[in-house]
């Protein structure tokens, strides 16, 4: 039956038309449509980069929005309150939007849905930030995946449905509500001077994703499996911050993988197991919340990690990318350059930090929470926590890679090494050299300082170190 009342459409990590469950739901109730973003303090929280990226997705959104005859309302305070006063002014039957599954979000969402539908207005949650629902997803005996193999066994044979076309128009409001002035906002003001760094390395919005989806598929995904671990190589999709912020969606993703592995590409398959990585973060922070703050398995909870703060330097030079160390510091300057980091690389600087430093995977899932801008609560503490050894499938704790191994092996010719660390080159990549633009001014780098002579923890004295804590705790 059709509602002629107003629909609103609470877009939060959904910044896209095609593929959108809730936008098509609100769509078929039959009255105007009227989408909101609200900055409350889920927002308000979030690091400087993910904060400065999310404002240049809502500026795509809003141009895509209007292209159709509608708008973006942009809102400041709680949640609840900016609903109850839209749904008033409105006159609204409904509130919809896509399901988010951070521990965070699902407090706010259940509050909010609860006070919604005590003052009788319908609201609906939906799908689309995931594959399959965490809750869809079980053993055999009834629980959740705890380890992720069998979890893409469990999966990979699934029906995923076709993504949705974008609606053709959505009809709005003959009054539309006011709107805050997203520059208001400045949502990039944490980001100080990097932002006019970062920005070029940025594909925003939906038609960037889809376009980078199809260069993926058409000419990259064939050489996946070696390429994804060559940082000096443009040989992954780079689709993590558009799925972060739901610019593409993670079901047109899957088919193209799953048509690409049709025509017989390689690396098909193991691309999609990533984009089921995802998956299993998301499942594992549904299911196990925790994850987000403390060490996934309870025993590693009292293990002699240090806090970073009485470290002589050491969390800053890791910060800084001065460990005299050249993948670490390739890896972090790479971060303010461009807002990302390669996987394999963030592989590297989180062991180093967890081990070689002893340093509480925390403070590098916190410093990351700042500076990747392709940031994703679920993905980023599953990632540390694995690095650490203190969570689901992680690497052993004994397991402590070698930077100047690594690097030999992916990256033989230090072309990744040049092109971030300006130090000691007589000619510094362009590339290198943004990265002294970029960093906080208080830091008072520059390319003239001379390299750090040696590692602030040597390779083979931090392994060492790092052992020698690990056989004592567990003995």
């Amino acid at each position: 039956m059709s509602d002629n009342r107003p629909t609103i459409l609470w877009l939060r990590r959904d910044l896209r038309l095609s593929d959108h469950p809730a936008l098509d739901a609100a769509i078929a109730r039959g009255g105007p449509v009227v989408p909101v973003f609200i900055c409350d303090d889920l927002v308000e929280g979030l690091g400087a980069a993910p904060k400065w990226r999310l404002g240049l997705s809502l500026e795509d959104m809003t141009g895509r929005l209007e292209a159709l005859g509608s708008r973006l309302i942009l809102r400041r305070g709680g949640a609840l309150e900016v609903l109850r006063g839209l749904v008033k002014e409105l006159g609204a039957g409904a509130v919809m939007w896509s399901r988010l599954y951070d521990p965070e979000s699902i407090k706010r969402d259940k509050q909010v849905k609860a006070a919604l539908k005590d003052d009788g207005v319908a609201v609906e949650s939906h799908a689309g930030h995931l594959l399959f629902e965490p809750w869809t997803v079980e053993t055999g005996t009834g629980g959740f995946y705890k380890v992720y193999t069998p979890f893409w066994r469990a999966v990979r044979g699934k029906d995923v449905a076709a993504p949705l076309a974008a609606p053709s128009d959505i009809a709005g409001p003959d009054v539309w509500p006011d709107s805050d002035a997203l520059g208001d906002w400045d949502l990039g003001r944490a980001m100080n001077r990097g932002a006019e760094v970062c920005r070029p390395y940025q594909r925003v919005g939906e038609e960037a994703a889809q376009g980078r989806l199809g260069w993926f598929m058409g000419e990259a995904v064939g050489a996946y499996d070696a390429a994804r671990d060559l940082p000096a190589e443009d040989g992954t999709s780079g689709l993590s911050e558009n799925l972060a912020l739901g610019e593409i969606s993670p079901h047109r993703c899957w088919h193209a993988g799953r048509r690409a592995m049709e025509e017989g590409k390689p690396g098909a398959e193991t691309w999609l197991k990533e984009l089921v990585w995802r998956e299993f973060a998301y499942h594992l922070i549904y299911h196990t919340p925790h994850i987000t703050g403390q060490s996934w398995r309870a025993e590693w909870r009292d293990f002699p990690w240090s806090d970073g703060e009485e470290d002589d330097g050491k969390v800053l030079a890791w910060k800084q990318g001065r460990t005299g160390v050249p993948f670490v510091d390739a890896a972090m300057r790479e971060m303010y350059v461009t807002g990302k980091m390669h996987n394999r690389a963030r592989m590297i600087v989180a062991s180093y930090l967890t081990k070689h430093l002893m340093t509480h995977w925390r403070v590098g899932q916190k410093w990351f929470e700042d500076c990747l801008t392709d940031w994703d609560p679920a993905s980023n503490a599953l990632g540390w926590q694995w690095a650490a050894g203190s969570g689901p499938d992680a690497t052993p704790y004994f397991r402590i890679f070698n930077p100047e191994t690594q690097a030999s092996k992916f990256d033989p010719g230090g072309t990744y090494l040049r092109r971030w660390i300006a130090e000691g080159q007589k000619g510094p990549t362009k590339t290198a050299l943004r990265y002294f633009e970029a960093v906080p001014r208080s830091w008072k780098l520059n390319a003239h300082m001379p390299y750090p002579e040696a590692p602030i923890v040597g390779l083979k004295e931090g392994r060492s170190r790092a052992l020698e804590a690990y056989e004592g705790w567990k003995g």
